[in-house]
């Protein structure tokens, strides 16, 4: 029984070790993630006056590819939501980026820098029960994170993101101004990634 549990362990490291080894590069390979994590968003102005936040949830998904070893192209889409003093806000991110990755061979670890453009689509409900509209705006991204692979075609994530985005007019039902939305925000998230090929 010893020896059955030893040869299972020094199967487990060699696994492993062969694992860190291929972690190097996702050159040519198409990759899914999905994350989890919490948001700091801009405070915004709603009825023409300030409109405190709070910090809420963020969660999603997306593709990668990688171009090279050091260069990969991300599409990802986020779900965001957080109150404030007047209402509820929900943030979809749809953004397009890429990513520099510091690959170094036979370590698990690979640390990324990355940017990109993003178009945030907005609701917003207001406690008060009135019907308000939030235009689409665009803005960008610039990001930081870490992949550890267990496996080569799996890998633990962790990212942290800032959004800069101009503001977007926030409307009552009859289209009338009445506040502006900023989608700008910090986000961190953990979360998963799968290598498909």
């Amino acid at each position: 029984m010893k020896k059955r549990i030893i040869v299972a362990c020094l199967a487990a490291v060699i696994s492993l070790a062969a694992g860190t080894a291929g972690a190097e590069s996702i050159k040519g390979r198409f990759g899914l993630t999905g994350k989890l994590g919490f948001i700091v968003p801009a405070e915004n102005e709603s009825d023409f006056f300030p409109n405190r936040t709070d910090s809420g949830f963020i969660g999603g998904g997306g593709a990668i590819y990688g171009i090279d070893d050091r260069l990969a192209l991300v599409l990802e889409g986020t779900h965001a939501s957080f109150g404030s003093e007047t209402g509820d806000f929900g943030v979809t991110d749809l953004s397009l980026g890429g990513q520099y990755r510091l690959a170094m061979p036979r370590n698990p670890l690979v640390p990324y820098l990355g940017a990109g453009v993003d178009i945030l689509v907005a609701d917003y409900d207001p406690y008060d029960g009135s019907r308000q509209d939030v235009d689409t705006t665009v803005g960008m991204h610039l990001s930081g994170g870490v992949d550890y692979f267990l496996h080569p075609n799996l890998a633990l994530n962790a990212e942290l993101r800032g959004v800069l985005t101009g503001e977007a007019d926030i409307k009552d039902r009859f289209g009338d101004h009445v506040g502006n939305f900023d989608g700008s925000g910090f986000s961190g998230t953990v979360g998963i990634r799968y290598f498909i090929k």
